[in-house]
């Protein structure tokens, strides 16, 4: 017997809950006015959510709330007012990215079920275990990984996996995205993206006015039945800013797809889609074909069959069979027993019958009847009928009788005890120490960029464990000064463990590590572990939680500004970027590698175009990931007095030679300028 698939359908409206509801959905994600990812949604407020839950629940829906962004610490009060919402609603999990929240909410709600939002960026069986260590019950998985990926991470945990198979989907791994704050000050990462990588971007040498950022949208429909036999247990639909239509066409599509019924892919490229769609993550495909931006065909296809979309939602959608039994018998009151396919049950009493004057109630009158479930969830699966002979009783009354008992049914599906709030302050965290001194590290992309005096001014120098390597082998470097910069990206099976591996055996005992699996797996083999940026740490509970697992410090994320970073409490030592190309993606397609291969990609770095004529550039880590660089380099030398509470700062190199990386370090040293454009990125920015 094949294990049941939940549908996961989006509501960033009471419409589009209605359409996914009549649509036939297992379980809604939503979010309230604030702390999701999608904040420019309509949403629902308190009262809203709870009606929202209340609807479902007496269909068997479950909702799930996403509480996906980055919190500030002055919105943790905002916090405990989303999660005493959540318990009073009924919600039954909450979609979580910031480890700060995950704080909160095992505090005030310890009965809530926890959910690991995709914008962790979970990729890895190392990722999934950590989320089990912290009491996740479901991950929804990484946009990026292959059939075979999400097979090996099924068998090996006890996670519940959650798979997007229809909707948008981002150039940049979900939770790695700096680019649209960059720009404009709005965080992808707290819910406001403004979708830069959907303008024009071209390769410096290569077509213009393409799009090389765009990718079109994704669509697994088609690969339902393989999602299920190799263990993902729920499908998601992306879509809290689209439109109802485009929310039932998406439902109903899985729903044929789950049932064996064909499946209408035509239709759905009409509702939306930006030039057709694409699977080539699930099935290794990551060429050309993936990239595609919204036409004007498009629109005008959308056009076309909208109207017709909305009769998909129309009528309540039937999700529970029901067993009747109706007894009437003479000088006794009538009676309608309703057993439902999840075992409630109920029982209404009506009038007794009348001697028939003419023709008696029958079975075909009662099961006529009680057929007319419609505007309920409900449907007449089977009816017993137990009737004196020469006996009526009004069809209204057999109808007020249908209508009581469906109501009790439903009634009890409300029964659910709601997750216990408990009303208490955070944990209070200390003020943060002023360090007597600061550590410089040096983060270098390549070992000849590495000099002797580049290595006697550095606390750590900082590479990936393939350059740093035999540096240490060699003595060009002391291993107590080698810090290995795990992968961003880690998706082979066993190649994090061999990597750690291959360091320990070099003597190398620290590593830098950008996300929540490497950090786990790192401290577990007995490293010392730093945090990077990219783990995104904007609060104080955030970093509490991180060392809690075990970081030794980590650095802030660079959204975050220096007025709210002074401001950071706790024990755990916190550093910033003070120099360098920041990294604004993260991707595993290569927009260079996709449209002809990796030639001409000198020392694995390339320049781009974007719609203003800037340059770019594409850096790439082994052929395996590539991230897009700031084309200003950040550059805080000649402001050292503000970033005097830090307890460390990094200069993060790229394509710089090792004379120009000397020139840079001796500048910020004395506190000088340095030549060439550069910003100060968001450090003194409000980033929304």
């Amino acid at each position: 017997m094949k294990k049941p698939i939940e549908i996961v359908a989006p509501a960033g409206s009471e419409e589009s809950l209605n359409a996914a509801l009549n649509s036939g959905a297992d379980s809604i994600y939503l979010g309230t006015q604030a702390l999701n990812a999608r904040r420019n949604a309509q949403n629902f407020d308190a009262l809203q959510l709870k009606e929202a839950v209340r609807r479902c629940h007496e269909r068997g829906v479950r909702v799930l709330l996403t509480v996906n962004t980055l919190l500030y610490d002055e919105e943790f009060p905002l916090l405990r007012d989303t999660l005493w919402n959540a318990c009073e609603a009924g919600v039954d999990a909450l979609i979580l990215q910031d480890l700060g929240a995950v704080s909160l909410v095992k505090q005030m709600a310890p009965g809530m079920r926890l959910h690991a939002s995709t914008q962790m960026g979970i990729h890895s069986l190392e990722g999934a275990k950590a989320l089990e260590g912290l009491g996740f019950s479901r991950v929804v998985l990484a946009r990026e990984l292959t059939k075979e990926e999400i097979a090996f991470i099924a068998q090996n945990t006890s996670l519940e996996l959650e798979v997007f198979v229809h909707g948008a989907l981002c150039m940049c791994v979900s939770g790695q995205c700096y680019l649209s704050s960059m720009i404009g000050g709005r965080s992808g990462n707290r819910g406001l993206c403004a979708q830069p990588c959907r303008l024009p971007a071209a390769m410096a040498d290569g077509e213009r006015d393409v799009y090389a950022l765009s990718l079109k949208d994704l669509s697994l429909v088609e690969k339902i039945d393989e999602l299920r036999q190799i263990g993902v247990s729920s499908i998601k639909i992306e879509g809290r800013m689209k439109r109802p239509e485009y929310v039932a066409a998406a439902v109903t599509a899985c729903r044929n797809a789950l049932e064996g019924n064909p499946v209408d892919m035509n239709t759905l490229r009409s509702v939306f889609s930006r030039s057709g769609f694409t699977d080539g993550y699930f099935t290794g495909k990551r060429d050309r074909q993936m990239f595609g931006v919204r036409q004007k065909e498009d629109v005008v296809a959308a056009e076309g069959v909208l109207k017709d979309l909305r009769v998909l939602y129309k009528d309540e959608f039937p999700r529970f069979g029901v067993e009747f039994t109706f007894t009437m018998e003479q000088d006794c009151p009538a009676v309608l027993t309703a057993r439902d396919e999840d075992g409630y049950t109920a029982a209404v009493q009506g009038p007794a019958p009348e001697l028939a004057q003419n023709r008696p109630t029958d079975y075909g009158m009662v099961e006529k009847s009680l057929k007319k479930t419609g505007g309920t969830p409900y449907y007449m699966k089977r009816l017993d009928c137990q009737l004196g002979e020469g006996l009526i009783l009004p069809i209204s009354a057999v109808n007020a009788m249908r209508r009581e008992a469906l109501e009790q049914l439903a009634s009890q599906r409300l029964d659910k005890p709601a997750c216990q709030f408990i009303d208490e302050p955070p944990v209070q965290l200390p003020a943060r120490k002023i360090p007597q001194s600061q550590g410089l590290r040096i983060r270098l992309k390549r070992a000849e960029q590495l000099t002797p005096w580049l290595a006697g001014q550095a606390e750590f120098i900082i590479l990936e464990p393939e350059e740093l390597i035999p540096l240490v082998q060699e003595s060009r470097l002391p291993a107590k000064k080698a810090m290995a910069e795990l992968p961003r990206l880690c998706f082979d099976p066993g190649e994090l463990q061999q990597l750690l591996e291959r360091c320990r055996k070099a003597g190398i005992t620290h590593v830098l590590a950008g996300g929540l699996g490497a950090v786990c797996a790192a401290k577990e083999a007995g490293f010392t572990v730093h945090g990077s940026y990219a783990l995104n740490v904007v609060n104080s509970y955030s970093a509490e939680s991180y060392r809690q697992i075990g970081l030794s410090d980590t650095q802030i994320s660079f959204e975050l500004n220096l007025k709210r970073a002074g401001e950071l409490k706790g024990s755990l030592p916190l550093g910033a970027l003070v120099y360098g190309a920041l990294p604004l993606m993260v991707f595993r397609n290569c927009p260079l590698r996709a449209r002809g291969g990796c030639q001409g990609c000198a020392e694995g770095i390339r320049p781009m175009i974007d719609r203003m004529g800037n340059h770019i550039f594409l850096e790439c880590t082994h052929k395996k990931y590539s991230e897009l660089l700031n084309p200003k380099v950040l550059y805080l030398g000649d402001k050292k007095g503000a970033v005097q509470g830090f307890q460390f700062v990094t200069l993060y190199f790229t394509r710089e030679d090792s004379r120009r990386c000397e020139q840079v370090v001796k500048s910020y040293l004395a506190g000088l300028p340095i030549e060439g454009d550069k910003t100060n990125g968001l450090y003194y920015r409000e980033v929304l």
